[in-house]
Order: C-alpha cells, then structure tokens, then sequence
C-alpha cells in the first residue's frame, strides 16, 4: 500500500470491500430463505459483484500493481459461479434425433398493451413456427390467445384470472397435471410426454414472482424498505413452492426436465436446489451473458435444467424483443432405453 498513490488506496479499499462482499455471496445457494431470506435478496447483486471485480482486477494488472491478486483469487475461488454468468463453448455435432425444447414468458401476448408495438401474438407465434421445437413450455399464456397450429398435443392450465401455462408437444402427451401453487397466482405444470421408446417429464415452472418494476423508484429510504420485505417474502414463497415440486418430481419414475421462467438467478438457494442431478442447458452449450430478462443487468432468469444422462447439444438464447423475457432453446439427445 506504501507505493500507492492516494486515489489508487482508495480504489483498492473499494476492491477489498467488493472482493470480500462477493466472496460472502458465495454461500447463498447453500442457504435456504426460509433460514434467512435477507441473504436471498443480495444473490440478485452477485452479476453486479463479478462486473465490478472483474474491472478492479483488469485496472490493477493494467497498472502492473500485485493488487490484482485479491479479486483474481475471489474470481478463482467462486469460479463456478462466474461460469454460470457468462460462458463460451465450442459448438458441437448436432444428432438428426436431437430433440428441440423451448422455453418462453410470452407476457401474455402484450395483451395488456405494455409495448406499442403491434401483432405481437403474430410475431411470437411466427418464430416459434420458424425454430420449429418439439415440445414448447409456455409461461403467462393468455387464455384468449388462438392455440398453436403444428402442436397436435397441448396442455393448458389456469393459474391466474386470465393468465395461463401452457405445454406444446409434437410427441404424445400421456399424463400431465397441475401443482397448483397457494397462496400465489403463479404454478408449475407437468407432462409425460412419449418420445419414441422412451417416456420424459416436462416440468414447466413459472416460480413466485418478485415484482421488480424497473419503471418504479424502489430506491428511496421508504421504497427501499418496502422493496426489501417484498424481496424476503417471495422469496420464502419459492423456497416453499421448490419443497412442494421435489416431492412431486421423486414421486415420478420418468427422466425429468424443468423448464420456465424461475424468477430467480443462477446464483441463487433456489436455482441450486432444482440443479441437484440436472444439467444447466446454458453452461454446457450456451454462449455470451445468457440474458432472459429485460431488466438493468443481464439477467438470467428462465433456465432449461436437463436429467444428467441427457446429452446437450446446443443451447441458444434469442434476441427478439416481444416481452419482457427472451426466448431460451436447446436441443438435447438421450439414450433411447435408458430407465431413471
């Protein structure tokens, strides 16, 4: 510290308070909120912690200066969860039998006007025509919405007033159910699907949702606070809603796959929990910050958790701005006799 000038103390004791709050972040996965749901809330900071140490670490080898060890380290230590935030892979041979799953939060098909932009219905419905998936988990379907063409197998269900999830398949539906989430408009959907000789389950998720409203000032000293109890309690919410859906899914004798929007990141107890014998489509083929969310920072919210003996072969995130979310796709190739 002795050879570092003023301006540089004081940017280095900025480093060591960033490097010691996000090595702290670190333990959020392995805490559920029902213990504390304060710590839940800094996970949505974690994106922010790896920009800023990033920055710290590049500014002090610019200058040549040994500081840059400290968030080098940090970074090193927490690697898993840089991996999770931004990721480059090689792209990889694609199966003629791959299957193609996609993952959408259609925002209701802007029926409520969020965006001036129009046929947004018409769009939606024509890139997913274009991409072509086989089976499509649908979150904030609009009940007034025509059904898709080209899915001969379709299961929706209400959870909230006009607002619907939906479940597309060009493969046989043979089962399929509701959780039926409460005390909350939001739910989670399944379907047994058969594909080929083999019977798959398709989880589709649409946990609690935070209600973050960008457009709002939720930084003043009594917004803040009130933005911080809202936080907490949905928090506890999806910590319940996660409980209830692992004890549907070890009920279940089928593969599983859980698809949807999660209202929660990478970095998150609730994101580990459903991780456990899952493959994240995203890390093992994705490419870039993965954003599924429209929001300050790259946010990756909606996820396509795989079962572990699936083969990723491709993950793709798309840039069409028709909600407030980004569609998420990837194709996966299993065994055809495999038996969980």
């Amino acid at each position: 510290m002795k050879k570092l000038s003023f301006l540089d103390k004081i940017f280095f004791f900025l480093n060591s308070v960033a490097a010691a709050l996000l090595l702290t972040s670190y333990l959020i996965p392995y805490i559920s909120p029902k213990i504390t749901s304060t710590v839940s809330v800094l996970s949505l900071g974690l994106p922010l912690l790896l920009i800023c140490n990033t920055l710290f670490m590049l500014y002090w080898m610019l200058k040549l200066k040994k500081q840059f060890l400290v968030s080098l380290i940090i970074l090193l230590i927490g690697y898993q969860h840089v991996n999770a935030f931004i990721q480059i892979n090689e792209k990889k041979t694609l199966g003629d039998d791959d299957l193609k799953i996609m993952s959408y939060n259609v925002r209701m098909f802007n029926m409520y006007n969020w965006t001036k932009e129009k046929n947004i219905e018409t769009k939606i419905k024509n890139l997913i025509y274009k991409e072509d998936p086989d089976v499509v988990a649908i979150q904030e379907y609009h009940k007034n919405a025509k059904k898709f063409r080209n899915y001969p197998y379709q299961y929706i269900k209400n959870n909230h007033a006009s607002i619907e999830l939906c479940i597309l398949s060009k493969y046989k539906i043979i089962n399929h159910g509701s959780l039926d989430f409460k005390p909350t408009g939001n739910n989670a959907i399944f379907a047994d699907i058969v594909i080929k000789s083999d019977t798959i389950r398709f989880y589709n998720l649409h946990l609690q949702s935070l209600k973050i409203d960008k457009n709002k000032d939720n930084f003043g000293a009594k917004d803040s606070k009130n933005l911080l109890q809202t936080l907490k309690k949905h928090f506890r919410i999806q910590a319940t809603q996660i409980e209830q859906l692992k004890a549907h899914e070890k009920k279940c004798n089928y593969r599983t796959i859980f698809m949807g929007d999660f209202n929660n990141t990478a970095f998150s107890w609730v994101y580990k929990t459903l991780k456990e014998k899952k493959t994240d489509t995203f890390i093992a083929s994705g490419s870039g910050f993965g954003k599924t969310f429209d929001y300050i920072f790259p946010f990756r919210i909606d996820f396509i958790l795989v079962d572990e003996s699936m083969e990723v072969t491709s993950f793709k995130n798309f840039k069409e701005n028709y909600s407030d979310h980004f569609p998420i796709m990837s194709r996966i190739n299993f065994s055809k006799n495999h038996k969980k």
